[in-house]
């Protein structure tokens, strides 16, 4: 299996830390963070990752190069200065041949410590072309933005009203499985868009599968998310 890493933001929140520094380089104890998340794919058996990259992407290509030495083998999809989105993104990947027929998304600031493999299978057992994963979260982590009734996700929004606010018990876990002929239909050439908008999209058309996680998942988007990660690493001798 394939997984796309949207790397390509400018990371504002992170600013100044990140403004010569792209967020996947950001150190945690020492190591780069997108080792973290290399060496974690690799463990399960997923070699082949796309890196979809844009500000400050050069340094990513020089740290990471071809991957070998973490087990696993990177490409890159590049916006260039003209960033794109996250959707964007994906559809640079596509247009540039990069993309198996189904594959993996997460997301640059994100480590998932759970098994990749049952979400495929979910997937894979499933009438549907996009599968989000999903966890109960009652505004703990961040904030809910999810409906979930199983087997499909029945809203995903991050800006809702507040009468759908506050039916939202569930958070975008941050792992995708998505079809590649999907990228085309739903990403036009050149389009600037984030993926939160197509998802939305989606969802509403009833056409966004959704499997529920239990293990909490990490990021590095914000100060007290590096902290946490730093912290879970340590301890899990990552």
């Amino acid at each position: 299996m394939q997984c796309v890493i949207l790397a390509g933001g400018l990371a504002t929140r992170l600013w100044p830390a990140t403004k010569l520094t792209p967020k996947s380089l950001i150190p945690i104890n020492g190591r780069p963070f997108a080792e973290y998340q290399l060496a974690s794919l690799a463990a399960q058996g997923i070699t082949d990752v796309v890196f979809c990259v844009g500000y400050l992407g050069d340094q990513i290509r020089e740290a990471i190069g071809t991957g070998s030495r973490f087990g696993v083998n990177v490409r890159y999809a590049d916006e260039g200065k003209d960033l794109k989105g996250t959707g964007g993104g994906l559809r640079v990947a596509l247009d540039a041949g990069l993309l198996s027929e189904t594959f993996y998304v997460m997301y640059g600031d994100s480590f998932l410590p759970i098994p990749f493999a049952p979400v495929l299978e979910s997937y894979s057992a499933s009438e549907f072309r996009v599968l989000m994963t999903v966890m109960r979260n009652e505004n703990l982590w961040d904030t809910s933005n999810v409906i979930f009734s199983p087997p499909k996700v029945e809203v995903y929004n991050k800006k809702p009203d507040e009468a759908t606010r506050v039916r939202m018990r569930y958070i975008d876990y941050g792992l995708l499985v998505f079809a590649r002929n999907l990228v085309a239909e739903l990403i036009a050439f050149g389009e600037h868009i984030d993926l939160a908008d197509v998802l939305k999209a989606l969802s509403l058309s009833g056409m966004l599968a959704g499997f529920e996680v239990k293990e909490r998942f990490y990021e590095i988007g914000s100060v007290a998310g590096i902290s946490e990660f730093s912290q879970f690493a340590a301890q899990a001798g990552l």
